[in-house]
């Protein structure tokens, strides 16, 4: 038996949620069985579990769409019982019966090697949220956005993404602009974490000329729509900003302006399909250039039963930093 959060859904589309008790005959026949430890509440669990449809694709669905455990049986021969192991994506939690149990059944090519520089607490600490961070942050780097290009400003600062990336981006000697509609309750915060100017997400949520005054060398943006279109528009000649969210909405009201006059890249980062070498090659880099202590900083421990009350905080943008899952509690 192992324990898990179930989200099901009735005929007429109503949805509930339960702790409950599962039989190992439950779980889909896949080829690697874990043991797992910690989970995280991203966004998309929030909504999976508050609004069901479009996120959960199959019922009954054990949400998290990340884990962290070890493994404790194995027909694939690339994993051994004993192994640590993160997975992040491939649409499990969404499709497939994700990381919020305490046992999970994997697919091989799901997995990802617990750095040794990690717990697996401080990986789920991190969880999608830090690894898409830091692709993001990848992606600026492979643009030639360099700490001497100019200030780089990340949206949704207090967030998941956003507190790591502005983190990471901080130790890497890059001037931060961290935006965010709570400046008055999270100002000390991001500006521990690094953060060398603050801006209230107000100045770019409303609609973007053109052509705007230029601003950043760069950015990362958790939002979308009006704020992704202020952001490149304000964005210096050959600058990039690396777009992975869509927390105002799925819409890019912008023009090409900024992109055949000033040659700015929009990078779209998607951390759902990674090939194993670009997740490894994420993790370590984080394991690198993210401090452990500002990490514990930003994190915050809950067990499965306190899941569904921090997902609808989390929708409503009242989350700072990084939720864990303890799933044994």
């Amino acid at each position: 038996m192992f324990r898990a959060l179930l989200l099901s859904q009735d005929d007429d589309g109503t949805l509930s949620h339960s702790i409950t008790e599962l039989d190992d005959a439950d779980l889909p026949d896949r080829p690697v069985m874990v043991d797992v430890d910690y989970s995280t509440l991203n966004y998309k669990d929030g909504l999976a579990i508050v609004n069901g449809a479009p996120i959960v694709r199959t019922w009954p669905m054990v949400p998290g769409i990340d884990l962290a455990g070890t493994v404790a049986s194995s027909d694939d021969p690339a994993w051994s019982t004993g192994d640590g192991v993160i997975v992040n994506g491939w649409d499990v939690g969404e499709s497939y019966w994700g990381g919020m149990a305490t046992k999970a059944a994997m697919d091989g090519g799901w997995l990802t090697p617990l750095p040794d520089a990690y717990t697996s607490h401080q990986a789920m600490a991190l969880g999608t949220a830090g690894y898409t961070a830091m692709l993001c942050v990848l992606a600026l780097e492979e643009h030639d956005i360099a700490p001497d290009s100019g200030p780089v400003v990340v949206t949704g600062a207090a967030g998941g993404v956003g507190s790591v990336a502005v983190a990471v981006l901080a130790k890497l000697g890059y001037e931060v602009i961290a935006s965010s509609g709570r400046i008055e309750t999270e100002g000390d915060y991001l500006r521990e974490l690094g953060a060398s100017e603050l801006i209230h997400r107000d100045e770019l949520s409303g609609p973007a000329r053109p052509l705007g005054k230029t601003r950043f060398a760069g950015g990362i943006d958790t939002v979308g729509s009006h704020t992704l279109a202020n952001i490149v528009s304000q964005t210096q000649p050959h600058g990039c900003v690396a777009a992975c969210g869509l927390a105002q909405g799925m819409d890019f009201p912008s023009s090409v302006a900024p992109f055949i006059l000033r040659a700015v890249t929009l990078a779209g980062v998607n951390c759902v399909y990674e090939p194993a070498e670009r997740r490894a090659q994420a993790w370590n880099r984080l394991a690198q250039d993210l401090d452990t202590a500002k990490l514990d900083a930003m994190t915050d421990t809950i067990g499965l039963s306190d899941v569904p009350a921090a997902a609808a905080q989390i929708l409503a943008g009242e989350i700072r930093g990084r939720v864990v899952i303890d799933v044994n509690r």
